[in-house]
């Protein structure tokens, strides 16, 4: 598979097959992509597999965190702009209508929306799941690192055939991760991973969610203009 191949078929998806992860794979796919840009060469992204009974364990922890909060125990940022503008707002709308639309589960219907939801603290099912921590003391610049590396890891299990889910909802039980890996305090959970081998017949996982066209835009002069023209 080719670069633009796996970009291609990268998504997110949402129903993993009970089919187990090469841990020697992973682990290979893990160091190669940290071959990933990095402002000074920090590399400050902190990971976590789990599997196997790590991985029930958790799950089963999770689930019982989820009973008894919900709403979760608070995040340590922001997972989106508190005041997030109308075409942004657009987006996430119409991706999340998409979804439901599909799973056939009524905008009304709230008490389907949090069990679908709740699915998310499963890994979907996912026979790995991946957290990504980082200092507290980083700023802009080395979460955008964590970016590239995490999407790095993601072409490249595109590459052997896998897929995942990158999923910011863990960073609400952000205490019961942290106390269950032993996370040091001085780190921050930034998001978790599903990571595993897609149900192709799922009907969440043959969504493609759609790209907005007006976000890229040139400066050159006429004759860089009409070159890139004539190469169309």
């Amino acid at each position: 598979m080719n670069v633009s191949d796996a970009v291609a078929s990268r998504r997110s998806v949402r129903r993993f097959l009970d089919r187990p992860v090469d841990p020697d794979l992973l682990r290979d796919i893990l160091q190669r992509a940290t071959r990933a840009p990095s402002g000074g060469n920090i590399q400050p992204w902190h990971i976590n597999v789990v599997m196997g009974e790590p991985l029930a364990a958790l799950k089963a922890l999770v689930a019982k965190r989820v009973a008894e909060a919900p709403q979760g125990e608070g995040t340590e940022y922001d997972i989106y702009p508190r005041q997030l503008a109308p075409a942004y707002q657009q987006r996430t709308f119409e991706v999340g209508q998409q979804l439901y639309a599909r799973l056939g589960i009524p905008r009304e219907d709230k008490a389907a929306r949090a069990r679908w939801f709740a699915r998310n603290f499963e890994f979907f099912g996912a026979p790995v799941g991946l957290f990504c921590h980082v200092e507290r003391d980083h700023g802009p610049p080395q979460w955008s690192d964590l970016g590239m590396y995490l999407q790095t890891v993601m072409l490249l299990l595109r590459e052997a055939g896998l897929d995942s889910c990158a999923q910011e909802c863990w960073a609400i039980y952000h205490q019961t991760i942290d106390g269950f890996l032993g996370v040091p305090p001085e780190l921050m959970l930034f998001t978790g991973m599903s990571i595993g081998w897609a149900d192709p017949d799922a009907l969440e996982n043959q969504l493609s969610t759609p790209r907005a066209a007006d976000t890229i835009h040139f400066h050159c002069n006429s004759a860089a203009t009409d070159g890139a023209k004539d190469r169309a």
